[in-house]
């Protein structure tokens, strides 16, 4: 009995997965977003920043410091600076907009780089982190100078300078 209702199982998700397949989508590419995500991750790893590099490559001129949270999470706080394009808006119009040239050094970070504002910064769950996904979407855009800020920080110990609304004054 249990073996025919894991037979009827696998026949239906075999059925589900040849239907999936077989609806086509030229927008929408699975396989080549698992592809590019496994070819810069060795990049990747390399350019994870510590605090004092983020804070050190963004002071530089000509960096842009990237936030792509929605725009009422930036508003109440972001790294002073940072310009929001958020994820959602990505396209390469709006990223060209906001970044000069593919060559641009980019900073990015997100919800998940920070402790203790968590109305400003919700953590996501770790795979779903929007640092992994923004660097893989500014990479298919051909941006080729990403850098991305790695540690978990506490806001109150942060290096790095807020604004937003719920800032009470500048540090």
């Amino acid at each position: 009995m249990k073996a025919a209702i894991l037979l009827c199982i696998f026949t239906v998700s075999l059925s589900l997965a040849a239907d999936q397949a077989a609806i086509p989508n030229p927008l929408i590419d699975y396989r080549q977003f698992v592809t590019v995500a496994e070819t810069v991750q060795p990049v990747r790893e390399k350019r994870r920043l510590t605090e004092e590099q983020f804070v050190a490559l963004a002071a530089e001129p000509g960096t842009v410091v990237l936030d792509a949270r929605s725009a009422d999470k930036y508003a109440l706080r972001h790294i002073r600076g940072a310009i929001n394009l958020p994820f959602t808006d990505f396209t390469e119009e709006t990223l060209a907009r906001v970044i000069p040239a593919k060559t641009t050094r980019v900073l990015i970070y997100c919800n998940n780089n920070f402790k203790g504002a968590p109305r400003a910064f919700a953590a996501k769950a770790a795979p779903a982190s929007l640092n992994i996904s923004t660097y893989v979407a500014l990479t298919t855009y051909g941006y080729i100078n990403v850098y991305e800020l790695g540690p978990l920080i506490e806001v109150g110990r942060s290096k790095l300078v807020f604004e937003g609304t719920e800032i009470s004054g500048s540090r």
